[in-house]
């Protein structure tokens, strides 16, 4: 493990704020621990003694497993942190909250946070290093490296690929970290969704928009499934959950109709039967599998780049 190379910024707050040069040593050092998680002891010494806190105010499944093993591989002291019992349900503010956890000597912190720019906020107040597990409707950075890092393992370098996000686009993390993270390597991309789903500044990133699911799975090399997010929309965005899938839903038959193979993908969790069917998401074009499982890794090396005992580990 190379011990000399570091990411330009000090915490991971978002895909905006990474070069091209540190996604790529993200992947380089993703490949490594990959490496490692396929041996029979899946544990490196390197966060030794280093103590990271997961601070999830937000229900989580994959995120919270996926970030906790990862700092476990690592040799890392790990404290799971959930706000529903906590003092925060007591009316504690997140600055004093985290502020009494790094009292206790905590040099990382993990958090996920339904308001946008709460990771930010806490990057500037307190002095340790954060990485944002998802912020609202805004950045989820982990997501989006380990997706394009799947894609790569798939289909090869990214540059000049067309990369199709297809769903809940207004309401999704993923979508802005995916689109971030994807032009930054090189590949077109391309959102598709009922419009009342996907944003009006969408195009100022430099994507192009659909509203026709066959279309853009025709012009797609890889297409990334979004879920439909119903507990963040507060009004009816189209009609029903069968409508949607009538229209926008992927399923077998209409992927045999291309003529060609579409790599499928979908960061969980999956309303089978609404965005993507279980013909589909169990079928051999997909790699929904390979992102969990890459998740790790991914993680591993964002924790090991970023930790501040990186460097003598």
């Amino acid at each position: 493990m190379s011990e000399s190379r570091k990411l330009s910024q000090p915490h991971l707050l978002g895909i905006r704020d990474l070069t091209p040069e540190d996604i790529r040593l993200i992947f380089d050092t993703a490949v490594q621990f990959k490496e490692v998680l396929n041996r029979p002891i899946k544990k490196v010494p390197s966060l030794r003694d280093t103590t990271i806190v997961n601070l999830f105010f937000e229900n989580s499944t994959r995120t919270r497993i996926s970030f906790e093993l990862a700092e476990k591989r690592l040799s890392a002291d790990v404290v799971n942190f959930s706000a529903s019992a906590s003092s925060v349900s007591k009316g504690e503010t997140l600055i004093d909250t985290v502020n009494n956890i790094l009292s206790m000597k905590v040099d990382m912190v993990v958090m996920r946070h339904p308001a946008p720019g709460a990771a930010e906020l806490l990057a500037r107040k307190i002095k340790a290093t954060i990485v944002n597990a998802g912020d609202g409707t805004h950045e989820h950075p982990t997501q989006a490296l380990l997706d394009a890092f799947s894609m790569e393992e798939k289909i090869g370098s990214l540059e000049g690929k067309h990369i199709a996000i297809v769903g809940d686009i207004l309401h999704s993390r993923v979508a802005l970290s995916n689109i971030l993270c994807l032009t930054k390597l090189g590949a077109k991309v391309r959102v598709c969704g009922p419009p009342t789903l996907i944003p009006k500044w969408i195009h100022t990133l430099g994507v192009e928009v659909s509203y026709d699911i066959r279309d853009t799975l025709e012009w797609a090399d890889v297409a990334n499934i979004l879920r439909i997010q119903l507990e963040r929309q507060d009004t009816r965005y189209f009609p029903s959950l069968r409508e949607y899938a009538l229209y926008f839903g992927i399923n077998r038959a209409l992927l045999e109709e291309l003529g060609k193979d579409v790599v499928i993908m979908h960061p969980g969790p999956i309303n089978r039967g609404v965005e993507i069917t279980s013909d589909v998401a169990d079928s051999s074009q997909s790699i929904i599998l390979q992102q969990v499982e890459n998740g790790v890794a991914i993680r591993m090396a964002v924790l090991y780049l970023l930790a501040p005992r990186a460097t003598n580990a």
